[in-house]
């Protein structure tokens, strides 16, 4: 691991918890996933509820099944089993509104997980996603520097969605108005749900009659169903894609060489982070008190308080990162990776 990124991951490692005040025993912590679809919650969850039974308190939760109807009435029941406390990983960023309005009027604080939550009442907690998305366009830029681009964007209620492409438009504008690189197609992704992304690819591909030279897909789930329609033309390995999340199954096809990047958000510090700031505001402390917030001014024109980790992009040559980390086992990463084609899978 290069000590770049040994400095990174002790930064994202540091405490959220408060410097100066203890979290008091007892409290309960609610907190409302918009699916358990993608494999990454899995891991966000279990570091959570560890950091929020490490103060002492109580996890309860409750999946909203990709519904953002769903997602308010979960919101509703969390607050009647008596959460101090909601972390919330938004279905809808807008939908969400009269559930943190109704927990606010109650006292309860609020975090927004991962994604923007349109409202100066909510904390927001996330990695730095237009960062995200400059990484994932600079490392398929690296590839591809010239061809038609295809753009596999998130959900179009995900505020996140955006601030992705943003970040990759920043990176690909100047060769993009060089007339370097042609946007072929662009499509945002119902619920980020990896099908939808596939179906959205194949159009593409068919509108394009297969020229499409790289695809800069939002996140690993998108990044699988632009792979499967690539894989069904022939076009996977050769036609470079981006992601993010470190998904098990992103790291093993960037080892493979059908993904080019998976910007890794390690989930289990954000996880950590959100369990330690909704331990804290449900002990009585201000959201000025956490430790490195700073102030976010969302689209809406909100102004948020905001802590950001940073993210790390994961290519075949530092694949070692991720293992000597724990995130994942070697074993998973060269799952079928032929002898002597990546280092890390010798």
């Amino acid at each position: 691991m290069t000590k770049f990124t040994t400095a990174i991951l002790a930064g994202v490692a540091m405490s959220f918890a408060l410097s100066t005040a203890a979290v008091a025993d007892g409290k309960v912590i609610g907190v409302s996933w918009s699916n358990f679809q993608e494999e990454r919650w899995k891991t966000d969850e279990a570091a959570m509820k560890a950091a929020i039974e490490a103060a002492g308190n109580t996890y309860i939760s409750a999946d909203a099944q990709s519904s953002a109807s769903k997602q308010l009435t979960d919101v509703e029941s969390l607050i009647a089993q008596g959460a101090n406390a909601l972390v919330i990983l938004s279905q809808d960023a807008s939908a969400v509104g009269p559930a943190v309005e109704r927990a606010v009027n109650e006292g309860i604080p609020v975090v927004g997980y991962d994604r923007l939550i349109e409202s100066e009442d909510a904390f927001y907690l996330t990695f730095d996603n237009k960062e995200v998305g400059r990484m994932q366009a600079r490392a398929v830029f690296e590839v591809q520097p010239e061809g038609n681009y295809a753009f596999i964007k998130g959900s179009s209620a995900d505020p996140n969605a955006d601030f992705l492409f943003s970040g990759q438009m920043e990176v690909l504008k100047e060769a993009m108005d060089a007339g370097k690189i042609k946007n072929v197609g662009e499509a945002y992704t119902d619920g980020w749900l990896p099908a939808n992304a596939q179906k959205n690819m194949e159009q593409i591909l068919t509108t394009n009659n297969n020229d499409v030279d790289a695809v800069v897909a939002s996140n690993d789930g998108t990044a699988g169903g632009v792979v499967a329609a690539l894989e069904a033309q022939g076009l996977a390995g050769s036609v470079p894609v981006s992601g993010q999340d470190g998904d098990h199954a992103a790291l093993n096809r960037v080892a493979l060489g059908t993904q080019t990047v998976s910007v890794w958000k390690d989930a289990r510090e954000l996880g950590k982070a959100a369990g330690e700031i909704a331990s804290a505001l449900a002990d009585g402390a201000s959201m000025d008190e956490i430790d490195g917030v700073v102030d976010f001014t969302t689209p809406g024109g909100n102004t948020t308080k905001s802590v950001f980790l940073a993210p790390v992009p994961i290519t075949r040559d530092n694949l070692d990162v991720v293992i000597d980390a724990g995130w994942v086992s070697k074993d998973v990463v060269c799952q079928g990776v032929p002898a002597g084609t990546v280092d890390v899978c010798g």
